[in-house]
């Protein structure tokens, strides 16, 4: 797992530990020692630590103007003992609500594994977000987590997508893609 490192390739457009309104501002990254662990692997130094033993993160963007973030996940979503979705909303996605970001890109072709417990931060997120005219999407999670995820019945709560190429688009143009595609789903 050490060598699964967040994806670079925007970073010339956005950097987390750079923006001042990022709930990760000013964190130093070593490139060379590995510290976080996902159980006993060792995690890349680049990832972020938001309050989860078993999830990480890296915000790849942020358009403040456009008002949404891509966020990259790596690890076991784990609601059952980790209670998540809870730390993930309080920790990150509240800190980017309260600079008017409404929509969210989680990249989850990383997570694992996911564990379920109660729906309530994902009903009050959701909540939340269509009060802003937002939503939240998880793209290419793998297909044994979207299963979880839909047993669970949390596809009520946040869109399960698929786009293969996903590294191949700019932030806007992918931002436009998923957008474009949730808007045609409430019209038909």
């Amino acid at each position: 797992m050490q060598q699964i490192e967040p994806y670079y390739n925007w970073r010339h457009i956005y950097v987390s530990e750079e923006d001042e309104r990022s709930p990760f501002y000013g964190r130093i990254y070593s490139e060379f020692e590995f510290s976080q662990t996902v159980y006993n692997y060792y995690i890349h130094p680049q990832w972020d630590e938001f309050g989860s033993r078993t999830l990480y993160l890296k915000v790849l963007l942020a358009d403040y103007d456009e008002q949404y973030a891509i966020i990259e996940l790596i690890g076991e979503w784990n609601d059952a003992i980790e209670n998540d979705i809870m730390s993930l909303k309080r920790e990150v996605l509240e800190k980017f609500m309260e600079q008017k970001i409404y929509k969210f890109i989680l990249i989850g072709e990383n997570v694992l594994n996911f564990h379920s417990d109660t729906r309530d931060y994902y009903e009050e997120l959701h909540e939340e977000l269509i009060d802003e005219n937002g939503w939240i999407v998880c793209l290419n999670m793998p297909e044994q987590t979207q299963y979880d995820f839909r047993q669970a019945k949390l596809n009520r709560y946040l869109e399960l997508m698929e786009l293969e190429n996903w590294r191949t688009y700019k932030p806007f143009h992918l931002f436009k893609k998923i957008n474009n595609e949730l808007s045609a789903r409430l019209t038909e």
